[in-house]
């Protein structure tokens, strides 16, 4: 239904982008501007976390304002949390000279900041950047602006796809940035994602709330939810399809495939680049009563850090995995449950233990492992990947302000 393309977030019809540093960090690009001269849909998600970031607290008033958007500046390098009534005057500011340099109302601008919290950003240095900026967007640059809202990223994140309604070429295209501070909970990170489609903003919320719970809040590195967390989308509407209104339209199953699939693939990049990561691992919990047993199953296997260091080990400790099934909460019988690491059964059912030692360390040590956790409670089944957890982790985040 979709093929894949280049170009990241300016893949889709007339969006710019482009990325500088001004500043905020010693020599790498620290600021990131997405911009589409048409009026778009946006839809926003947030995090989950009840400390929240100053650009959170404004994008939500900006959506209580309009439904339409048009640009997004992004600065990492200082998360611009914790920092009070100056933290949210500095987060305006930004919105303000956003505006004021692109010549497009206040309203229509979203912002984000990212990095150090409880530091002041260095507000002149940024709105001077935004001026910057604005003159360098361009369609190519899409790879500009995903460096410069890096972190301890290792690797720029961009994922873009074509498809087809009523007959008209679209696509979807988005960056990510995120590799610690990553729990599936409104999952720690940001995403900003677009699409010349035609979609009222309801039916993108919409879009957007149930495909970020089936892809971002389903990814754990270490289990800790942010303060600045958000995914953000901005339809314009330039593929000239007849506006998507209800999920019953023709064109709307094919734009959610889309969707879900350009953020499960950030989603996926980012577990890859977790901090100190090794292996990625995908846990596939099936034979649930429900889905969201599944879910609460899958969720607390990829949060364990028992589990995380055991498949950093390569040991084959399945003992840890059942061990976080039974205190995920969930309902079901320890003795029915079914481990598999790959294709080599590690637990039957009633505690039946008959595999190779050596087997199991062949699945371990390759760099992606697949993890089935077999309930035989239901039909229920959920997705999650997450990664091991390694002595560099402790290394990146023991000096992570200096």
């Amino acid at each position: 239904m979709f093929t894949p393309c280049k170009g990241g977030i300016t893949a889709p019809k007339g969006f710019q982008a482009a990325g500088i540093h001004c500043g905020i960090k010693k020599a790498k690009k620290d600021l990131s501007m997405v911009y589409t001269s048409t009026r778009a849909s946006v839809a926003a998600v947030f995090t989950l976390n009840k400390v929240q970031a100053a650009p959170i607290l404004v994008n939500k008033a900006q959506l209580s304002k309009s439904s339409y958007a048009r640009a997004i500046v992004v600065n990492s390098g200082n998360a611009n949390t914790c920092t009070g009534e100056r933290g949210m005057i500095d987060a305006w500011a930004m919105a303000h000279s956003a505006a004021c340099a692109l010549h497009i109302p206040e309203e229509e601008v979203h912002v984000s900041s990212t990095g150090v919290i409880g530091q002041y950003l260095p507000i002149e240095k940024i709105t001077e950047g935004i001026k910057t900026i604005a003159s360098l967007l361009k369609p190519e640059g899409h790879a500009d602006a995903a460096e410069a809202i890096m972190t301890t990223d290792t690797f720029m994140k961009e994922c873009s796809v074509k498809f087809q309604i009523d007959g008209k070429e679209s696509c979807i295209g988005g960056m990510s940035k995120g590799s610690g501070m990553i729990a599936p909970n409104m999952a720690t990170m940001l995403a900003f994602v677009t699409t010349d489609v035609a979609i009222t903003p309801q039916l993108l919320q919409q879009a957007l709330q149930e495909t970020v719970d089936r892809t971002f809040n389903r990814i754990s590195v270490d289990g800790d939810t942010s303060t600045n967390d958000m995914v953000t989308v901005l339809a314009n509407g330039e593929a000239g399809n007849n506006q998507l209104t209800n999920v019953s339209d023709a064109g709307y199953a094919a734009f959610y495939v889309a969707l879900e699939h350009v953020l499960t693939e950030l989603s996926k990049m980012i577990v890859l680049d977790g901090e100190g990561a090794t292996k990625f691992i995908e846990v596939k919990v099936t034979g649930a009563t429900t889905e969201q047993a599944a879910v609460q199953a899958a969720r607390s296997i990829s949060n364990s850090n028992l589990v995380k260091t055991a498949f950093h080990g390569e040991d084959a400790n399945w003992g840890r995995i059942l061990c976080a099934v039974g205190y995920s909460g969930i309902e079901f019988n320890p003795a029915d449950v079914e481990i598999s690491f790959g294709n080599v059964p590690i637990l039957r059912r009633n505690y039946v233990i008959d595999f190779s030692e050596d087997d199991a360390k062949q699945v371990l040590m390759k760099k992606e492992i697949a993890v089935t956790v077999q309930l035989n409670q239901g039909n229920a089944e959920a997705t999650f990947w997450t990664c091991d957890l390694s002595k560099k982790y402790v290394d990146i985040n023991a000096n992570y302000r200096t």
